[in-house]
């Protein structure tokens, strides 16, 4: 079962976007200091509400208010992603060069999101959004999970099994700053593998999709990428990993018409009908908050 962001906040959702109690909230709405309704006797607040009501309210210039974001999504590349942004007609565009250097824009207000996939040790992303944004106005919000392996050729013809089989064969790489390469290359140096003699010589990828392209024209007998661009190519997949894959958001551009369209078509059958079609893409956790900053 798939789960998706509605066009209306529920109380605890509100609360957690605005730093907020929820008490503090429910006497906001009962005292109409902030537009509500009810549906079947619960509080709803809609979204496109809320922006208009946060632009009316603030008192002063802030922070938030000053902020001059592009409409722009940096970070890493994901094709599920990368066709909602196509379908969804919002105006949103993408600028994918990896987690690290959407990192850089996201943070110098080069982009008003990043998508990222950072691994952790207890898990994906929040430690380092945490300790690197807890003092800007920004939110993470998991955008879907994903089967990450080793591409291989059809038929295996290497007969590769699994990371210790990865000796002395030519694996493409994706640009430094990309978190794929960056846990490959801890994976690796785990099993023993030289990450120097396994580049060699070898083209970068600059997406996901380059990266199967590189075991498809022969160029690499092995890459570490995802199971949806395994199919798209019609090559063979080893599961490795289930990563998560998360939008890092100002919480202005939250807000904006942009990306409350964007979110609006990934609550279509046409966008959770493509994430079946792909392949290896969970969308379970979809909307979910993982990080909303203090500030």
């Amino acid at each position: 079962m798939t789960h998706s962001i509605s066009p209306y906040l529920t109380t605890k959702e509100l609360a957690q976007l605005l730093r907020l109690g929820e008490r503090k909230v429910y006497d906001l709405a009962s005292s109409e200091q902030i537009p509500s309704m009810r549906a079947g006797g619960k509080l709803l607040f809609e979204r496109s509400a809320i922006e208009v009501w946060l632009k009316q309210t603030h008192s002063g210039p802030t922070l938030e208010a000053a902020i001059d974001l592009p409409a722009i999504i940096a970070g890493s590349h994901d094709p599920l992603l990368d066709w909602a942004l196509r379908q969804s007609g919002s105006g949103l565009a993408g600028y994918f060069d990896g987690s690290e250097d959407g990192l850089i824009r996201v943070r110098s207000k080069d982009a008003a999101l990043c998508a990222l996939h950072i691994y952790e040790d207890q898990g994906w992303n929040t430690n380092r959004v945490s300790a690197e944004f807890n003092e800007l106005p920004m939110v993470l919000v998991e955008f879907c999970k994903r089967e990450r392996g080793l591409i291989i050729s059809q038929g295996n013809p290497r007969d590769i099994k699994g990371l210790d089989d990865l000796k002395r064969r030519r694996l493409a790489r994706r640009q430094e700053g990309a978190a794929g390469q960056k846990l490959l290359e801890k994976l690796l140096s785990d099993a023993g593998v030289s990450a120097d003699m396994a580049f060699a010589g070898q083209s970068i990828a600059r997406s996901e999709s380059d990266l199967a392209l590189e075991v498809k024209s022969g160029r690499a007998e092995a890459a570490f990428g995802l199971k949806s661009e395994a199919a798209a190519q019609n090559l063979d997949f080893i599961p490795v990993m289930t990563e998560r894959f998360d939008l890092l958001v100002w919480r202005k551009a939250w807000f904006d018409p942009a990306f409350q369209k964007f979110l609006a078509f990934c609550e279509s059958d046409a966008f959770k009908d493509q994430a079946v079609s792909l392949s290896g893409h969970d969308l379970t956790g979809f909307g979910h908050i993982h990080f909303n900053a203090s500030h």
